[in-house]
């Protein structure tokens, strides 16, 4: 598996998620937002936390209009897999990726503490490994992790299958509890949880380690 994990001015668990995925057999290349285009063959493109650009406007705005983005958009359209993690998250619904928006936390405040997820869906690249409705711990990092989205967006999402991690005690008033989700052809994942720390036992966590691993699995008979 051929990773590229997009950087930008802010970006500060892009090497977590490049010792996550190498550790998982990827073949990993970190890419300057300021780039056009990704290595040749890639497979994944991973757009890692942090505060690109400072969360100025809002969250993943600016880095939604780098130019390393057209080509994030561009390898998502052909069907490429696309892994955005917190501030990856908030750029891939800038995008337009992902639907819905990222709003403050209901308690005003920033959390960083694990918790309990639930694997809501099986049935995508970056979950075959986890067993449906298993509880996995997960640490969260951010300020605007509440996911919203219009009633209809909502009922699609759920009804179509596409929710892929829920909150068991909901951490920031996420609608429906929701931790993280997919694009149409679940081929795109957005979380505000960190599974790249939660990838090794010396973390003290090793629940993330499956989501990598099961993409390198994927791509492996792809």
């Amino acid at each position: 598996m051929k990773a590229a994990i997009l950087v930008f001015p802010g970006s500060n668990c892009d090497r977590d998620v490049a010792v996550a995925l190498r550790k998982a057999g990827a073949e990993v290349t970190m890419v300057w937002h300021k780039d056009d285009t990704l290595p040749d063959g890639t497979d994944l493109v991973a757009v890692p936390g942090g505060f690109s650009f400072g969360d100025y406007l809002r969250c993943g705005a600016i880095a939604a209009n780098a130019p390393i983005c057209k080509a994030l958009k561009a390898h998502a359209n052909r069907g490429g897999y696309v892994l955005g993690i917190c501030n990856g998250f908030q750029i891939l619904t800038e995008t337009g990726l992902l639907p819905g928006v990222l709003m403050r936390n209901s308690g005003i405040s920033f959390l960083c503490r694990t918790e309990t997820l639930k694997v809501a869906t099986t049935d995508s690249p970056f979950t075959t490994r986890y067993k449906p409705g298993q509880q996995i711990e997960i640490p969260i990092a951010h300020h605007d992790g509440n996911y919203q989205a219009d009633a209809e967006t909502l009922t699609r999402l759920g009804a179509e299958d596409r929710i892929a991690f829920t909150y068991t005690d909901n951490p920031n008033g996420s609608a429906h509890d929701i931790a993280g989700i997919l694009s149409e052809n679940r081929r795109v994942l957005g979380l505000m949880p960190h599974p790249e720390r939660a990838a090794d036992p010396a973390l003290g966590l090793n629940d993330g380690a499956l989501l990598f691993a099961a993409l390198t699995d994927q791509l492996a008979h792809a």
